[in-house]
C-alpha cells in the first residue's frame, strides 16, 4: 500500500483529519514523483537492452544453464529467462513508481522462491540474472539514482534467496 493509502487508512481508523506529521511525508513523496517516473521511463525506454545485456552477462557466467540439460537449453527456453527477466523489471518499475517495496513483495517475490524450486531453476542463477539487470540498468542513471533503483534489485535478490 503507498504511502499516500498507509497514511489515509491510519487517519480514517482514528476518524480523524491527517495530521501535519503526516502530510509531511506526503509532500516529500509528492515532490520526489518527477524523479521516480523519470527513472521509470528511462528504465522502460531501455528495458529491451537491460534484458539483453543482463541475459548475455548471465548466458556467459552460467553456461550450464543454456548447455543440453539446462534450463535456459534452446531457444524456446533461453526466451523464457529472458521472459521472466523482463517481468522482474517491469516490477522493479512498479516499485520506483510506488516509492516503496510493496510490488515486488506482493506481486515478484511471494512465493517465487517455491516456484523455481519447484521447476529445477537453479535459485543463484536467478539471483545471478538479476544482478545482471542491476548492473546493466544502474549504469544508464546518476549514482544517486542508482542507488535508489539498486535497491529495488537488492531487495528482490534478497526475497528470492
Amino acid at each position: 500500500m503507498s504511502l499516500i493509502l498507509k497514511s489515509i487508512a491510519n487517519a480514517d481508523a482514528g476518524a480523524r483529519y491527517l495530521s501535519p506529521g503526516e502530510l509531511e511525508p506526503i509532500k516529500t513523496f509528492v515532490k520526489s514523483g518527477e524523479r521516480r517516473l523519470r527513472l521509470v521511463k528511462v528504465l522502460t525506454e531501455n528495458r529491451e537492452l537491460i534484458i539483453k545485456q543482463a541475459g548475455n552477462q548471465l548466458f556467459q557466467k552460467r553456461p550450464d544453464i543454456i548447455s543440453p540439460g539446462g534450463n535456459a537449453f534452446g531457444q524456446e527456453m533461453s526466451a523464457t529467462c529472458l521472459r521472466d527477466m523482463d517481468y522482474y523489471l517491469r516490477l522493479i518499475t512498479y516499485s520506483v513508481v510506488a516509492g516503496e517495496s510493496t510490488p515486488l513483495q506482493e506481486i515478484g517475490v511471494s512465493g517465487a522462491r517455491e516456484m523455481y524450486k519447484s521447476l529445477g531453476t537453479p535459485i543463484e542463477a536467478v539471483v545471478e540474472s538479476i544482478r545482471a539487470m542491476k548492473s546493466s540498468a544502474t549504469s544508464m542513471i546518476s549514482e544517486e539514482d542508482a542507488n535508489e533503483v539498486g535497491a529495488y534489485f537488492d531487495y528482490l535478490i534478497a526475497g528470492i534467496q
